[in-house]
């Protein structure tokens, strides 16, 4: 056997795996990256090119369904919606290799497309699935997709993103600045964004060589590491297998972090000796930066509502060494009165809707609704009624989301300064370059989806009463 027939070979089992995440995802409502995860978990004996297939594979069917579901409908008697969830999903996996996986050879996806079938005792349907399969790699250049004058529709499809969002975002902003966040999502970097710990974990104990040295150490170990966008302490690192492998992460130098979350950290003010509380805390990113802002000093107070949440930010802080640092499970809007008028400063990364990590969350676009909105800004108020309680007088509230909605984030602003002690500070100085010249002076800064960067929001105020 040829190592072009082995690797093929492998592929087969890869795409029976496949198959099964892409179901639970799409048809069962279960979310893509924790099913993925579990499964690269278990499949230990993967290889390095099996998993990267795996995950590309999946990941790139879920996050370009509703283009593939519209070139299948041009193709097919029977409505995607109609058809048998193993046969959809067998299908839109083949057609997600035809248009996006160039070392994927037609014929090799179309013929595994008709094993599957048969696998999965479907063999009446074999046929079928070999016909629209045949069809549309013969019509492939005949395929027509909406025109921009259609702008809804066109974007929608050209970018796999459902109607209502394309909807709401024409509401806030033109055709060109719309087109622009879908391809910030669509074009997300599949690497890691990772931030390097300067004080923690820094056997040199110097700030100003970590960076270089979590470099050196993922450079030897043949990962690809590039600098960040934004910030002298991200890095980009792809072209690894699995992250606890990496003796850096291992060592608690590094933690995974997109770099539009760790504005966060960077306009926070925060110094040694102060206490911090992270309210809404999992998996630990903004606790972890702010530890390290502390310089080990001070404290650091995590807390999120459940026990597994809890024990996620324990694994983080302990593999960073964090030694001033107490985890609580807490429900965020239930109050704790000894916590009342405690803390130099509260970072509340509150639940969302999530629109703007859609590009690094492929499946989150099928699990929101419109509706979803006005209830999370209504859940985002109850928490920061409880939370803000715990900001001492001159204090700091950091307020965030990863969404780009203006309910949760810019009419948020205007409610805190409306109906709570606090009033904005300006983060301008403390932004990077890239981000300053917008609204940083007014306390706050909506980033969209750009250059493989995450949609984020950050406001920053101050209680008054000093």
């Amino acid at each position: 056997m040829s190592k072009e027939q082995s690797v093929q070979m492998n592929k087969k089992n890869v795409r029976a795996l496949a198959l099964d995440i892409i179901l639970q995802v799409m048809d069962d409502g279960r979310y893509c990256d924790r099913v993925l995860h579990r499964t690269l978990d278990r499949e230990s004996s993967l290889t390095k090119q099996e998993r990267s297939f795996l995950t590309r594979l999946v990941e790139g069917t879920v996050e370009r369904c509703i283009q593939l579901d519209y070139i299948l409908n041009q193709f097919s008697k029977i409505p995607v919606k109609k058809m048998k969830p193993v046969v959809r999903g067998i299908l839109r996996m083949a057609v997600y290799q035809f248009f996006f996986l160039d070392n994927v050879p037609d014929s090799a996806a179309c013929n595994e497309a008709v094993k599957l079938v048969n696998k999965r005792h479907l063999q009446g349907l074999r046929g079928f699935v070999n016909g629209v399969l045949r069809s549309i790699l013969r019509g492939r250049d005949s395929i027509r997709y909406p025109d921009k004058s259609d702008f809804l529709s066109y974007a929608s499809i050209k970018y796999s993103m459902p109607e209502w969002i394309v909807e709401y975002l024409m509401e806030e902003y033109n055709e060109s600045q719309v087109e622009s966040i879908l391809r910030g999502f669509i074009e997300k970097n599949h690497g890691v964004t990772v931030r390097c710990n300067l004080h923690l974990k820094n056997p040199a104990g110097d700030p100003d060589q970590a960076v270089s040295e979590i470099r050196h150490s993922l450079e030897q170990q043949g990962v690809q590491v590039d600098a960040g966008i934004l910030f002298p302490y991200a890095l980009r690192i792809d072209n690894f297998d699995r992250l606890p492998e990496l003796a850096a992460f291992r060592e608690g130098r590094l933690q995974v972090q997109d770099e539009s979350s760790m504005v966060v950290g960077a306009v926070s003010g925060i110094h040694p000796g102060q206490e911090v509380l992270d309210v809404c805390a999992a998996p630990g990113g903004k606790s972890l930066h702010a530890a390290d802002l502390l310089e080990n000093s001070g404290a650091v107070f995590a807390c999120d509502v459940s026990e597994s949440k809890v024990r996620l930010i324990q694994e983080n802080m302990e593999r960073a060494g964090v030694e001033h640092c107490e985890l609580y499970r807490q429900n965020a809007r239930i109050l704790r009165k000894d916590w009342l008028d405690s803390v130099d400063v509260l970072i509340a990364d509150l639940p969302c809707s999530g629109l703007g990590v859609i590009g690094g969350k492929c499946d989150i676009k099928y699990h929101t609704e419109r509706e979803d909105i006005e209830e999370l800004v209504s859940l985002q108020r109850d928490i920061l009624c409880v939370v803000s309680r715990y900001v001492r007088p001159g204090g700091v509230l950091l307020y965030s989301t990863c969404t780009i909605t203006k309910e949760e984030n810019i009419d948020n602003v205007e409610w805190i300064r409306e109906t709570l002690p606090f009033e904005p500070v300006s983060i301008e100085e403390d932004l990077p370059e890239k981000l300053r010249g917008d609204t940083g002076e007014k306390g706050y800064i909506q980033i969209l989806p750009k250059d493989g960067i995450d949609g984020f929001f950050v406001a920053k105020f101050q209680r008054k009463g000093i």
